[in-house]
């Protein structure tokens, strides 16, 4: 048998693969994982997982489990303060309840969705915060490449 029979498939940058992950907080608060025997099945590029997240798993062997600290810098960026939009309270529907910390998808001109945070309510404006959620957090990503398929 060959070296290169016996070697296990590495993850390339157009992969597809399964893998289970944990995406959590230094303080241990849980953001996301997949459930246990549910891996999530995806190809490298396709956009269906965090691009900065996937990228990490390119040129891991098929079986490793990669446990990594990211910087703010490293995982969703910092905030930018251009990302804050004052809208009007009438631009929400009426039953719509209004409160600091709350995350509300928003369709882009082009139909894509993307979530904005609550910031803050004064009067008839409403301050949302349009950086990614986890903007300036610190994450811990764990992820074990369980199967390469191509």
């Amino acid at each position: 048998m060959s070296d290169k029979k016996r070697s296990l498939p590495v993850v390339a940058e157009n992969s597809e693969i399964s893998i289970t992950f944990k995406l959590e907080l230094p303080d241990g608060t849980l953001v996301e994982e997949t459930q246990e025997n549910e891996p999530f099945r995806f190809q490298i590029g396709d956009g269906s997982f965090i691009s900065t997240l996937e990228s990490l798993l390119v040129g891991l062997e098929q079986g490793t489990t990669a446990k990594l600290t990211l910087s703010p810098e490293r995982a969703f960026g910092v905030s930018d303060p251009d990302n804050f939009q004052t809208m009007n309270r009438a631009d929400f529907p009426a039953d719509m309840e209004l409160q600091p910390g709350h995350v509300i998808g928003f369709n882009t001109p082009t139909g894509e969705e993307v979530p904005g945070t609550i910031h803050e309510l004064e009067g008839d404006e409403v301050v949302v915060n349009f950086n990614h959620p986890l903007a300036d957090a610190t994450v811990i990503f764990t992820a074990k490449v369980e199967e390469i398929f191509a």
